[in-house]
């Protein structure tokens, strides 16, 4: 739990003192784009080792 809120801690501080109203929601959108990329990234990895891909 301690590192969840460090991690949050960490998201909010990084877009608090950013200036223009659109840099800001654009930071956001790419950081959350990127959030969504790696879980998709890791879900394909873990479906591909649990269902017995053969990494050759």
């Amino acid at each position: 739990m301690k590192t969840t809120l460090l991690i949050r801690e960490i998201y909010l501080e990084g877009f608090r003192n950013l200036g223009h109203y659109l840099l800001k929601n654009y930071m956001k959108a790419f950081a959350w784009f990127s959030f969504v990329l790696v879980g998709v990234g890791l879900y394909a990895l873990l479906f591909r080792m649990l269902t017995g891909f053969a990494f050759d």
